[in-house]
């Protein structure tokens, strides 16, 4: 049964990331449903433990998705091998081969769908300033269109809530300490490893935002387990 009080009228759609995590907590007495998208990318298994750690904590409905055709049909270094992802910044060129080719607009369409069969009015997206550079599909031209098709889609009028769409990761890690978030239960790494790889663009994404939050980084990440380890070949 979808919670179905007065004031939770909202779809998130969660990945078990940062940005994500932090918008089900903040807005956590606005949610009925939290949907998860499996589309075969390398973090997806280690994302979604969290996804559903958080909702279960929180006692909100949680749905896991597969979206397995675009592993299947969609070309991005993210639905590759973990060498296929680049290290670096994202403002560098490189990058771009993580996108998935409009991977928020299939996931708010399925997410306005579940919205809509459940008597629900929006869907909930934690795109951020930091993904403008490089995903077409985080930015705010983007949110605004898909809010209008979808309110003109639908009976209920559902629309797109994106409050982060002009924050810095490190904004909403600063409102995830005021939350009392513990970021070492959420999942970036593109490589998807046990660890966080530390070198590729959400690992250094990530660091820096905690850095510059001032919270401790309680994160394993692989390179510098690598460089303290002094043991003989």
């Amino acid at each position: 049964m979808i919670d179905k009080q007065i004031n939770k009228n909202a779809v998130i759609v969660i990945s078990g990331g940062m940005d994500s995590t932090t918008m089900l907590y903040e807005f956590q007495n606005e949610i009925a449903l939290a949907v998860t998208f499996d589309y075969g990318s390398l973090q997806n298994a280690r994302e979604r433990e969290f996804a559903i750690l958080h909702c279960k904590r929180l006692g909100i409905k949680h749905l896991i998705i597969p979206l397995d055709f675009m592993h299947r049909h969609f070309k991005s270094s993210l639905l590759g091998s973990p060498d296929d992802i680049p290290e670096g910044d994202y403002a560098d060129e490189n990058m771009k081969s993580t996108v998935v080719p409009f991977r928020n607009g299939i996931m708010l369409a399925i997410a306005c769908g579940l919205a809509e069969s459940n008597g629900l009015r929006r869907v909930m997206i934690a795109n951020h300033a930091g993904d403008h550079a490089i995903y077409p599909d985080c930015r705010p031209g983007f949110v605004a269109a898909m809010s209008e098709a979808m309110r003109n889609g639908t009976y209920e009028g559902v629309t797109v809530f994106a409050p982060y769409t002009n924050l810095s990761k490190t904004d909403i890690a600063r409102r995830g300490a005021a939350l009392g978030l513990d970021y070492t239960e959420t999942y970036s790494c593109y490589k998807g490893g046990e660890h966080h790889c530390g070198k590729c663009g959400t690992c250094r994404e990530r660091r820096a935002a905690l850095h510059d939050a001032g919270i401790e980084d309680g994160t394993i990440y692989d390179d510098i387990v690598r460089a303290n380890d002094h043991s003989p070949l």
